[in-house]
């Protein structure tokens, strides 16, 4: 087999890298979640931290070849998504009844 190039070993940089990117990325959102003036900033920072962390168990499923690790992306995605939707339906009530 002269010429074939494993694809994970060769693209092992790169992996890396977009794990500094997120984890850095994820940095910036955890300072904006605990400064954040309202609680509106807070909870985009949270759902901005989880969709990080997603990127970041995506990343490690294609470095590492474990399938079993999409999956739990996936439903790191769908929580985050569910979390951020019943914020949205709490701030439009509480909007409603004059509270904001």
């Amino acid at each position: 087999m002269i010429g074939t190039v494993n694809v994970f070993t060769a693209a092992l940089p790169l992996h890396e890298a977009a794990i500094i990117a997120l984890g850095a990325a994820m940095t910036v959102s955890f300072l904006r979640l605990i400064r954040g003036p309202s609680l509106a900033d807070r909870v985009v920072a949270l759902d901005l931290m989880a969709f990080f962390a997603t990127g970041i168990v995506a990343v490690a499923a294609v470095t590492s070849g474990r399938r079993e690790l999409i999956m739990v992306a996936v439903v790191v995605a769908l929580l985050s998504f569910m979390g951020t939707s019943a914020f949205a339906l709490y701030l439009e009530r509480r909007g409603r009844s004059g509270g904001v």
